[in-house]
């Protein structure tokens, strides 16, 4: 148990959130942000938290830079817009192209989306969320009705 106690403390001490993205990492700026590649693309994906940051780098999304939110919007418990980093958002969107709004599915997530969207308004900044609907590999008859109505909504030409 003295070396599992000994590397929590030891990863207390050394893990800090990056002070422009809110992603965890040693350093501050993380690594992600000290990447200057990352600003090539122009895009800024903003998600819930450092979870989302890193199901999309394991994706391989591209050089793109993050903006970890630290939740979503939930009056019901009690989580307002000052409890998450919008601000820190509005501040750096002038700096990118394009905003991606990687929220969760939820009436949370699409509620937060809206109100980004919003704040965002007259900027002229491009304003994008992630497409909706059937997963890679999914079984129609699996879906639920929502994800079927989206997919069918969100159609594209072949």
């Amino acid at each position: 148990m003295l070396p599992l106690s000994a590397a929590l403390d030891r990863a207390v001490a050394t893990v800090r959130s990056c002070e422009v993205c809110g992603n965890v990492d040693t350093v501050s700026p993380c690594s992600i942000c000290a990447d200057p590649r990352r600003g090539e693309s122009g895009i800024l994906i903003v998600v819930e938290d450092v979870a989302d940051l890193w199901a999309l780098e394991r994706a391989g999304v591209g050089q793109v830079r993050y903006h970890v939110l630290g939740g979503v919007l939930s009056p019901l418990d009690g989580v307002g817009p000052d409890d998450l980093d919008i601000a820190g958002l509005i501040g750096r969107a002038r700096d990118y192209a394009e905003i991606v709004l990687a929220m969760n599915a939820t009436v949370e997530g699409q509620t937060t989306a809206h109100y980004i969207t919003d704040r965002l308004a007259g900027s002229g900044i491009r304003i994008t969320r992630l497409a909706h609907g059937v997963p890679v590999g999914g079984e129609l008859d699996y879906l639920d009705e929502g994800t079927l109505s989206q997919a069918l909504k969100a159609r594209t030409e072949i």
